[in-house]
């Protein structure tokens, strides 16, 4: 270890650990007369309020992807690359009033299981693989190996002993009591990850301010690195590839945040485990509002820190630390975990804390929807049809267990990737825009088949490798777009779109699907409280747009 850590960061930490295993392990215990089913494990048996149900959706969503990954693209980048949050504020308003009531409606575990409904097995299956392969390659690998980076870099914790003791800490209450223990320990671990979030990005403000404060910090920094407060870049800009100016607004991020806001079984889960449907939506306006402040916490940090690594008056006043793995060009995930190493005795307790309840909340919520797909769209559906409860949520903790081991084999091959947030939006973004097409086009056009369902999903694979990867000495040919990634998936997913759409027209010669989905305008209707809320949001969020515009 650096030596950085005193007695009292210890015991924060520590009691904030033995607090999350305690509340995981008591809400996990099953009562008196009745053994935990299916519908108890995946879905907390129906029963999550709504303020659950958005600080859950938080937790799921805010780990290290977001404090190591995207405070490094705010070193990089700067606040242009809030637009994941500011973006998805939107989403989530949508979703809560044009997915939610169709999907509660059809009683579903999981959204292949939607799928299964609308189209049929086979389909299900492949985005079950599709998923199952996604979370654990993807996601659980690079959540480990993001977190495990921290480890080592605050506290210099090999890299392998982190990932494996994030690994044993997520599986300790998660794989016991499956989504209620992790819905409620968010809770908690929302609190911790906002406290010491908040903490974080004021000490590294007033550190840039020499001592005047929150506000004073934030107009040095505007006014230092002005370039960093550009909402909406131009091509002249070197990161125009990866934010690509006004195709943010209206282009291929729509496709990046409907795919994982709307469709992706970790974010979703929670939303079925709602009481109702009302109380579902509450808790999705509930997270669109913390996504509007998320970036004070994620992306300010980041910029704070490369202000203070280019100001040699700054960097004089922080002493001998100043030099620890301090964040470079082509290092810009050491942002994050640099600035904790400046925090005072106590505050970096509980700032490693809120690192920590980020990174293990997004590890327990992948491992249980892992499970959940496996278990409920596998396991179930070709391994033992006749499981019983008990059987199935075994197979639910089994399952989580491989996923896991695999996940902390995978980790440490991630080493080496700058901006990981980067990496892991646009390797996503090859699977998300046909599953995107497969499910806009299911939910809301009858006519849409089954084997054109299956058709687009396949067939959008290779159409997004064709705009990913130019054979080489091709890069350059009018045969091969250089387009950026988010403008990619867009392509792809209107793409798939019209191959969808060609092929059930061709099948039915226009005809409705016989699994096509009856909405009405009452399907869609929603509550006062909901319509006020989601109108004030959009207006805030017009504001923040039109502050930070360039």
């Amino acid at each position: 270890m650096n030596g950085t850590f005193e007695f009292l960061d210890y015991a924060i930490f520590m009691g904030y650990a033995l607090l999350i295993l305690g509340v995981g392990l008591w809400v996990s215990r099953d009562k008196k007369g009745h053994e935990k089913n299916a519908e108890d494990y995946f879905l907390a048996s129906k029963s999550l309020p709504w303020w659950a149900v958005g600080t859950s959706l938080i937790a799921a969503n805010i780990s290290a992807e977001q404090f190591i990954g995207m405070s490094g693209s705010g070193f990089s980048v700067g606040l242009a690359i809030a637009s994941y949050e500011w973006m998805a504020a939107l989403t989530l308003i949508i979703v809560g009033k044009y997915f939610l009531p169709i999907f509660i409606e059809k009683g579903i575990y999981t959204i292949p299981e939607f799928v299964e409904k609308r189209y049929s097995t086979n389909l299900k299956t492949i985005l079950a693989v599709f998923w199952i392969a996604l979370y654990v390659f993807v996601n659980l690998a690079s959540v480990l190996y993001l977190g495990s980076l921290a480890l080592e870099t605050i506290m210099g914790i090999p890299m392998m002993y982190g990932v494996i003791g994030l690994a044993v800490f997520a599986a300790a209450y998660s794989l016991y009591g499956g989504l209620s223990a992790v819905s409620w320990t968010d809770v908690i671990q929302v609190f911790f990850l906002t406290i010491g979030g908040l903490v974080t990005t004021y000490l590294a403000l007033n550190a840039v301010s020499g001592g005047e404060g929150f506000m004073a910090g934030m107009n040095k920094i505007m006014a230092a690195a002005p370039e960093r407060f550009a909402m909406i870049l131009d091509e002249s800009n070197p990161e125009y590839m990866n934010l690509p100016g006004i195709g943010v607004l209206i282009g291929g991020m729509w496709v990046a945040n409907i795919y994982y806001w709307g469709f992706n079984q970790y974010i979703i889960q929670r939303t079925l485990a709602a009481k109702s449907l009302r109380e579902s939506q509450k808790g999705i306006l509930l997270a669109a509002g913390i996504k509007l402040i998320l970036p004070i916490i994620v992306v300010v940090p980041g910029i704070a820190a490369y202000v203070m690594v280019n100001d040699p008056s700054i960097m004089a006043g922080l002493g001998s630390l100043a030099s620890n793995n301090m964040p470079v060009a082509g290092e810009a995930d050491k942002a994050y975990p640099w600035l904790l190493q400046f925090l005072p005795t106590g505050m970096k307790g509980l700032a490693f804390a809120a690192l920590t309840a980020a990174i293990v909340s997004s590890l327990a919520s992948m491992l249980n929807s892992t499970a959940t797909i496996f278990t409920m769209d596998i396991y179930k559906a070709y391994i033992k049809r006749d499981a019983s409860d008990r059987q199935t949520v075994s197979m639910g903790r089994i399952s989580a267990v491989v996923a896991l081991v695999i996940a902390c084999i995978m980790a440490p091959l991630l080493g080496g990737i700058d901006q990981a947030f980067q990496f892991i939006q646009e390797y996503t973004g090859v699977v998300s825009p046909g599953i995107l097409a497969v499910f806009i086009l299911g939910l809301f056009w009858k006519k849409a088949t089954n084997k054109g369902a299956i058709v687009g999903a396949l067939a959008s694979i290779p159409i997004a490798m064709y705009f990913k990867v130019a054979p080489k000495g091709w890069s350059d040919s009018p045969f091969f777009l250089n387009l950026p990634f988010l403008d990619q998936m867009l392509y792809t997913a209107l793409l798939t779109m019209g191959i969808i759409a060609l092929i059930s027209w061709n099948q039915h010669k226009g005809a409705d699907d016989e699994k096509g989905i009856n909405v009405t305008k009452e399907t869609f209707k929603t509550e006062g409280v909901y319509n006020i809320g989601a109108f004030a949001l959009m207006l805030i969020l017009a504001a923040l747009y039109a502050g930070f515009w360039s």
